[in-house]
């Protein structure tokens, strides 16, 4: 069976998150520094986003850089900052010929202002494409998404272009920074992991779980495939209790 051979209707349409984890493991598994685990995970990023159009994924979120990470080793930072924008610059105009349409999540504040800018400039630049929304989390985390949006929201109330009973999961999800996106129907975590790390805390509250064990390095297009198959084998309840149908003469 050719799992990729999947007809793109907008009953399979999905929002994968991805959970980019292990690529410093990989790394030192084999004797090598972190940084060179990170470069190849960062080459495994075109791979995936080809992928993902090929199976009817039609928005991609990236957890890419944490608010957490900024505690890593200074080095380690540095090094994936300037990888970072090397993506950006070798990139750029590819991702908008393939009509790829790139926004970034999460506060860009403490980032460099050429690297904001390059950001500002790609966002631009493919706001129009329309084959796959990449989300890009950098500077990302669950919790401070929700505080922003409350930030948000409050300035409103006190304003007075809003009321305090105007507050709804909607107008939550309004504010967030996938505001008008779909949430996340699949959420895959790479290197066995069995957690979700601060990722769209919010979004996330029906998605569906993977864990895969192969780190991000070891994440192939074929691996995606298998996942993307699981995921469409599965039902999706909501919280709800979906009656099993009864099949044409059984006995009740």
């Amino acid at each position: 069976m050719n799992l990729f051979a999947q007809r793109r209707t907008k009953e399979c349409d999905v929002h994968v998150g991805i959970i980019m984890d292990g690529n410093g493991r990989w790394a030192t598994k084999r004797g090598l520094p972190r940084l060179v685990g990170h470069k190849r995970g960062a080459n495994r990023v075109k791979d995936i986003v080809k992928a993902s159009s090929e199976l009817g994924v039609t928005t991609l979120t990236l957890y890419a850089f944490s608010t957490e990470n900024w505690k890593r080793a200074a080095h380690e930072v540095e090094g994936l900052m300037k990888m970072f924008r090397g993506y950006l610059q070798n990139n750029f105009i590819e991702l908008n010929a393939k009509n790829i349409r790139v926004i970034f999540l999460g506060d860009p504040s403490p980032l460099a202002a050429d690297l904001r800018e390059q950001m500002e400039r790609l966002e631009e630049l493919t706001k129009d494409n329309t084959l796959i929304t990449l989300n890009v989390a950098i500077n990302y985390g669950g919790r401070d998404d929700l505080v922003r949006a409350t930030r948000e929201i409050t300035a409103k109330i006190l304003d007075g272009s809003l009321s305090v009973e105007d507050i709804s999961e909607e107008l939550i999800s309004g504010h967030l920074d996938t505001a008008f996106q779909p949430d996340p129907d699949l959420i895959i975590r790479t290197a066995g992991e069995l957690r979700m790390s601060n990722f769209m805390t919010w979004q996330c509250a029906y998605s569906e779980m993977a864990f895969v064990k192969k780190s991000w390095p070891e994440f192939t297009p074929k691996v995606y495939a298998e996942v993307i198959a699981d995921y469409r084998s599965r039902t999706r309840q909501f919280g709800a209790v979906i009656p099993k149908p009864v099949e044409i003469g059984n006995k009740a």
